[in-house]
């Protein structure tokens, strides 16, 4: 049996009695980490290898290590600048800012990957309007070719270390104030002028093979009145169809505020299955995972679990010490840290 369709977090930096059982009910497919299960490099890679014994074949662990203002792991790991910066560097010299791009997606994978990770949910492919807070200097640009060309060398960087891409929030979080942590933001543009700027990015790594794609809970009011990440008409009609997505759709977490309008959380979970997600996320609410893995008793998508098996990381990782003596990590490093990093607040949500 492939993986569940649900993605839970844990509570610490190791696992406790109770979540190795919930890891083991079939409906499990994936752990999402944060800070707080983060002590050591040493420490992380024995949660990671503990939470792949549980299960064969394994469970997959993800983490959001985008860089900037949303990397959960820090000390003993590269901190990598905001998308935005490499922007910037692009406007300067294009190929020199595709480079580096192409770089930070290499060096954030090769370092997960060298602790066990199976992927991150990365990268950003919402725009720069300049009006979003949560998104801010975690977009690459305002020009959506920009976004597109960064963000496939970004994503071609992770394939070199052996991980897949996880491109969010579909089909655009950029053109928003709200933070969707905290309410259910609701843009009012067009259908012609999202697909026209905020979809190019989606299109275009979707016809490079992009393995997934994480939706945002935006409400996009003149086309659906379901957010996106609920909506069959975005997930089915506009990202399978009009833009010929094959991979696998990750739901955003259904814990957040953008979220609850939908019911409890065995009723958002069936509504994003539904609407075309191929695997939920619940995070920061044990009980809330609970229920949805007795009320998902008995689901099985098997077009769910081969677009997910892509996840589990191809065997390319070394061991942390051995990956630092690497020439490539080295002058990714040395490149990427001339950016700096971002001025913004962390956002470890």
């Amino acid at each position: 049996m492939g993986p569940g369709p649900l993605m839970l977090d844990l509570e610490g930096l190791e696992l406790s009695a109770v979540e190795r059982e919930m890891l083991r009910h079939p409906q499990t497919g994936g752990v999402i980490l944060f800070s707080r299960n983060y002590e050591s490099v040493e420490q992380l890679g024995a949660l990671v290898e503990s939470i792949h014994a549980v299960r064969d074949p394994h469970l997959l662990v993800a983490v959001d290590h985008e860089g900037g203002r949303v990397q959960r792991f820090r000390e003993g790991f590269t901190r990598l600048p905001p998308a935005a910066a490499i922007g910037r560097a692009y406007d300067a010299d294009r190929e020199h800012g595709r480079e580096l791009a192409k770089q930070a997606g290499w060096l954030m994978a090769a370092e997960l990957r060298a602790v066990g990770l199976d992927f991150s949910f990365a990268p950003v492919l919402d725009l720069a309007h300049g009006v979003s807070g949560v998104i801010g200097d975690r977009a690459f640009h305002r020009d959506p070719q920009a976004v597109a060309i960064l963000a496939q060398a970004y994503v071609h960087g992770m394939r070199e270390a052996g991980m897949a891409a996880v491109g969010k929030h579909f089909p655009g979080h950029g053109g928003v104030r709200e933070d969707s942590h905290l309410t259910l933001p609701e843009d009012t543009r067009s259908l012609e002028r999202i697909l026209a700027a905020d979809t190019v990015p989606f299109a275009q790594l979707a016809a490079d093979g992009l393995a997934g794609i994480m939706p945002a809970h935006v409400r996009y009011a003149e086309i659906d009145e379901l957010p996106a990440g609920f909506s069959r008409y975005w997930l089915n009609t506009v990202l399978r169809q009009r833009l010929g997505f094959q991979g696998a759709i990750f739901s955003d977490d259904l814990s957040m505020a953008g979220a609850e309008f939908i019911g409890d959380y065995p009723a958002r979970a069936h509504a994003a299955l539904e609407a075309g997600c191929d695997m939920v996320l619940v995070c920061n609410h044990p009980q809330g995972a609970a229920e949805v893995l007795d009320a998902l008793a008995g689901y099985d998508d098997a077009v769910s679990r081969v677009r997910l098996a892509r996840f589990h990381a191809r065997d390319t990782h070394v061991a942390p010490a051995s990956l630092r003596q690497h020439v490539r990590w080295r002058n990714a490093r040395s490149a990427l840290d001339a950016l700096g990093e971002s001025a913004e607040p962390e956002l470890n949500v």
